[in-house]
């Protein structure tokens, strides 16, 4: 799954990276080109300046205070992108690089570097402004920009440190990050040339804004750009990073001074490192778990409680890659990990409450995990988020079906303990998710055996309005798991299928061989049908009774309504049946073994007191389906206390029933 940012955030790296460029330098200039006489007068300036670069390119302190100066005046110039082109078209780009690194040493400048590093920064910030526009990317590295910047990394080495030399190595790298911005082939220089090792060094440097600077050069360097076009956001194509770059980052030893910048002092440095993380875990099972194992859980964790929303949102975002390998899924939970990523679920951003809904789909594939989520309020928390992403929704669905699925031996076994002894606000939260996530099988189990039923009508009836509405959605849901069946759907079949005479024999005296005499009326029979209906009537005719062989036989007990109806059954297999004669025509059919007519009576009257019942039910559903709308109406909290009892009867009818799919609303 990618994470999602808005199509306008497509470039926050390199806006910030424009930003931080021109931090150091004073007010900018509004500068317009769009006049010839401006365009013209910008140019003589521009040649001005290289002009001077050309010429000054020596130890002597005139010159070196020059070329500052210069740099200076291209630097500020192209912090305004309208007057780029024309920097580049002057020439500036030649006369910059070649200022990237120190002058030769004569005899007599050993003993002085004036304004050391001071030029090579200048000339290194204001080429990374001019790589701002892509299209001088390439022009800046075949001028030969690359290997000097490299150098500037690694000049720490052989200087003695002051300032100077801090901005010189920082400016060096957020040059390369501009360079490298969405340019696989410039990256695979800077790798060629060996960027990679001093920026991993870096890492560890003393001052935190180099630290940041390289972190950002490498998160840039590792970002892979063919995949991005029509990605929406930046931070979800941060997943598509180059393999053999990574690696190298990988193997230069970045992984542990990565770490080490979460706890860094610095916010940037710590945004920096957590996408860097994201970036590593991304693909690699074994990165994931050396940086779980290395010790990054903890400070992510404690990043997603930032004030800063970007911090945040890139701690989630290394979070939810990490969340992905199953040996860490247990370990970001017990670092105290779901409550605050539960909370960025209520942020505004997009982008951050889908990086927090992604690792939430993570941990919710370890069982270990379910009953934490359900414990701290989870299922609610998903349940009732308004997501801003479609993505996000969709991965909220994702991870409340994967809580679902687990929802079975030893974790309802132990939801069923907490449910039963934990405190009391945990209690209704186990009961609330059960009745949206538990098998059907399992309703019993919990709602009634366990008291289920009993925390969630507490709910209802609360004095609060967001517990009664939790109640009313968490009771619909368990209605619509126990009444997927209705007992009365068809009539059931006859149990011993047969051959009927038909409806033309009934009580016709042609072929009859016996006579019923019911209420003084005579009932024309024929044994042969009879012995076929059922083990009375074979009894009577072949057993020791003295009916066997007698022609007219009474029947004192039974009314001519209801023994008609019997018989029609024998001689037909079917008969309507209204309610007024089915008890009645239940013990004839009883006394005489017609299992297929009982069948139908019990129907009928099972029927119809299911409809004399089903509306009221029907209503009780559809107050807890739209208790929300109608708890604006007046009187509703009295309704509300008046039905609970009836709530309490049908349910606990319904959950108690052999098979609990029972009843349909």
């Amino acid at each position: 799954m990618e994470l999602q940012r808005r199509q306008d955030q497509n470039h926050p790296e390199r806006k910030g990276q424009k930003r931080k460029l021109e931090e150091e330098i004073g007010d900018e200039r509004e500068i317009s080109v769009k006049s010839g006489e401006a365009r013209k007068a910008l140019l003589s300036e521009v040649s001005e300046q290289v002009k001077v670069l050309n010429s000054t390119f020596s130890w002597s302190e005139a010159d070196r205070a020059s070329a500052k100066r210069s740099t200076h005046v291209l630097a500020e110039l192209a912090k305004n992108e309208e007057v780029v082109n024309v920097i580049v078209e002057g020439g500036a780009v030649p006369a910059l690089v070649k200022h990237l690194q120190a002058p030769p040493l004569s005899e007599g400048d050993r003993s002085s570097k004036p304004y050391e590093h001071e030029v090579e920064k200048g000339s290194a910030f204001a080429l990374g402004l001019l790589a701002v526009k892509p299209e001088h990317q390439q022009l800046i590295v075949d001028t030969g920009a690359l290997a000097h910047l490299v150098d500037l990394l690694k000049r720490h080495k052989d200087s003695p440190v002051s300032r100077a030399l801090y901005s010189v190595i920082r400016r060096a790298a957020d040059a390369i990050t501009n360079l490298a911005h969405e340019n696989s082939s410039i990256k695979t220089r800077v790798r060629i040339e060996g960027g990679i090792p001093p920026l991993v060094e870096l890492l560890e440097f003393a001052d935190t804004k180099v630290q940041r600077a390289a972190a950002g050069a490498l998160r840039t360097l590792a970002f892979k750009n063919d995949e991005n076009k029509n990605q929406v956001g930046v931070i979800g194509n941060l997943v598509h990073s180059s393999p053999n770059i990574k690696k190298e980052v990988l193997l230069a030893g970045a992984l542990q001074p990565v770490i080490g910048l979460l706890s860094s002092c610095c916010s940037e440095s710590q945004r920096e490192a957590a996408l860097l993380l994201g970036q590593f875990a991304a693909t690699d099972s074994d990165c994931k778990v050396h940086i779980v194992q290395r010790g990054a859980v903890r400070p992510l964790i404690e990043m997603l409680q930032s004030p800063d929303v970007q911090l945040r949102e890139m701690s989630a975002f290394a979070l939810g890659r990490l969340a992905q390998d199953t040996n860490n899924q247990a370990g970001i939970a017990h670092n105290g990990g779901l409550l605050p990523l539960l909370k960025l679920l209520d942020s505004k951003n997009g982008s951050l409450q889908h990086n927090a809904a992604f690792t939430l789909y993570g941990l919710a594939d370890n069982e270990d995990n379910v009953s934490d989520f359900i414990r701290v309020g989870g299922v609610q928390k998903l349940q009732d988020g308004e997501f801003i992403f479609q993505a996000t929704k969709d991965c909220v669905t994702k991870t409340l079906k994967r809580l679902e699925e687990k929802i079975h031996g030893r974790v309802l076994s132990h939801l069923l303990y907490l449910m039963r002894v934990a405190e009391r606000v945990v209690q209704k939260r186990v009961a609330l998710a059960f009745a949206h996530l538990c098998s059907p099988d399992d309703l019993r189990t919990i709602f009634i055996d366990n008291n289920g039923l009993e925390l969630l009508l507490g709910l209802l009836g609360s004095t609060t309005h967001k517990q009664q509405l939790d109640a009313a959605m968490a009771l619909y849901k368990l209605a619509n798991k126990a009444m997927t069946l209705s007992p009365v759907d068809a009539a059931p079949p006859s149990p011993t299928p047969q051959v009927y005479l038909g409806e033309q024999y009934v009580n016709n005296p042609t072929l009859s061989d016996v006579i019923f005499l019911v209420e003084g009326k005579r009932f024309y029979a024929h044994r042969i049908c009879l012995l076929a209906s059922s083990d009375a009537f074979r009894a009577m005719f072949d057993g020791g009774y003295r009916e066997k062989d007698a022609r007219d036989i009474e029947i004192p007990n039974i009314r001519w309504e209801v023994f008609e109806l019997m018989m029609r059954f024998i001689y037909t297999g079917s008969v309507d049946i209204t309610l007024d004669i089915a008890q009645d025509l239940l013990r004839a059919a009883d006394q005489y073994l017609l299992e297929g007519l009982k069948r139908l009576c019990e129907y009928t009257i099972a029927a119809e007191a299911f409809h004399a019942m089903s509306l009221r039910h029907t209503c009780i559903l559809f107050i807890l389906e739209q208790f929300e709308k109608l708890s604006a109406r007046p009187g509703h909290s009295h309704l509300i206390m008046r039905i609970i009892p009836e709530i309490c009867t049908y349910f606990t009818k319904a959950l108690t029933k052999p098979n609990p799919h029972n009843l349909r609303l």
